[in-house]
Parts: structure tokens; C-alpha cells; sequence
């Protein structure tokens, strides 16, 4: 569904990495490891296109992006759900006109309904409902983001550091939820510092771990 071939990307006339290759498939699950700095959110960016490669080819669903007109790019992106690390929200909207943000965006304003409380419960957040996003707790800012990633049913889901900000009970329960999303077919890339995390996730699902360092993309070793 996504796939990078052989890509580079420089920022700044310095080279972040090169001669990456990776492909998301249904139902594909990995993980992005590396040190701050490495190119982690960028190399994120790159797949659900929000930036284009200095060199290489990146596809999404099919299509190279170079050739997509703006409009292409926009229909693609609705068919991924991103967790940005610093989840926004708009403060002065109820969480759940938040959630519902990307069908009213795409003209699917009418499709909302029972499949937005049935989202709302699925990620514990139906007393939430009528709240504003500044009373929220950082677990529950990071479940709405969630939330608000897969409501249009993207076919992959991109999460940069999910659980960055939550203490390791809330850390499980948004895994549990990305593998349950992960078991219905979707491709799931999580970008994280966080082993345990790893650990945990590779008891449950099949996942790949890779490591960007020194401006390469390798799997990472068997002791994760």
C-alpha cells in the first residue's frame, strides 16, 4: 500500500539518510526505532506524504507521488490515519466534533452517527464526549487522537510516539487497541523510543523492528 524505493532525503543541504526501502502491507505491523535526530518523523512524513524524497520513489497506494496532483495526494492521505506525536486539537469544539473532524473534512458528515459513539466507546471516551480537549488527560488527548486517526477506516495507520506522554498502563491499553486495528487488516507503523513497548507489542502480533541510524534503515536484533 505504501512503499519506498531506495529513498533519500536531505534537509538543510545535509543528508538525513539514503537507499531506503520499505513497504507497508495489509495487515504488516513494525516498528521505527533510532536516536533523536535520526530522520524517524520524516521518514514518517514521507509515507503518508506529506513531503517528497530528494531521490527515490515513494508509492502510495500504487501511485509515485511525484506524479500525483495535489488533489491525488489529499484522496490518499484519507486513506491513513496518522498519531502525530504533539496530537492538536481545536480547544473551542467538543472531543467528539473533534473526532468526527476528518469525515466532516472529506463531505461524510452523514456517515458519522452511531459509528462515532461506537469509536468513542471503543477507546474509552464516551464520558469524554461534551468535554474540551484542555480538560482531557494525556492519556485520553492520545486515545482521542487515535480515534480521530481511524475514523474514516484508513487502510494504515502511522503513529509517531503514542505513548511518549503516558505512563505504562495507558501505554498498553493504546497498544492493545493499534493491535486490535492491526488483526482487521490495516498496516500499523509506530515510531518509538520505548522497548517495552516493543516487547509487549511482539507478544501479542507479528511485528518487524527497525533501526534508522547512520542514515540507513536495518532491522534491528533479535534482543528487542
Amino acid at each position: 500500500m505504501i512503499e519506498l524505493r531506495n529513498v533519500a532525503y536531505s534537509y538543510g543541504g545535509a543528508e538525513l539518510f539514503s537507499d531506503l526501502s520499505l513497504s507497508l502491507t495489509p495487515g504488516s505491523f513494525h516498528f521505527l526505532t533510532g536516536p533523536s535526530g535520526a530522520g524517524k518523523t520524516t521518514l514518517l512524513k514521507l509515507c503518508y506524504g506529506e513531503l517528497t524524497a530528494t531521490s527515490g520513489d515513494v508509492l502510495l497506494f500504487g501511485e509515485d507521488k511525484r506524479q500525483m496532483t495535489r488533489d491525488g495526494v489529499a484522496m490518499a492521505r484519507r486513506r491513513i490515519g496518522v498519531v502525530h506525536q504533539d496530537c492538536q486539537f481545536l480547544d473551542h469544539l467538543p472531543v467528539a466534533e473533534n473526532i468526527a473532524l476528518p469525515m466532516t473534512a472529506a463531505g461524510r458528515q452523514s456517515e458519522v452517527g452511531d459509528d462515532l459513539n461506537d469509536l468513542m466507546a471503543w477507546v474509552g471516551l464516551t464520558n469524554q464526549a461534551a468535554q474540551l480537549p484542555p480538560q482531557l488527560s494525556g492519556g485520553e488527548r492520545q486515545r482521542a487522537a487515535l480515534a480521530r486517526a481511524v475514523i474514516t477506516s484508513p487502510d494504515v495507520i502511522i503513529a509517531d510516539e503514542p505513548t511518549g506522554n503516558v505512563d505504562w498502563e495507558m501505554s498498553q491499553r493504546l497498544l492493545t487497541l493499534l493491535v486490535e486495528l492491526n488483526k482487521m487488516g490495516k498496516a500499523v507503523l509506530i515510531a518509538t523510543h520505548d522497548l517495552n513497548l516493543i516487547r509487549a507489542a511482539k507478544a501479542q502480533v507479528q511485528a518487524r523492528v527497525l533501526r534508522l541510524r547512520n542514515r540507513k534503515l536495518q532491522a534491528a536484533g533479535a534482543d528487542l
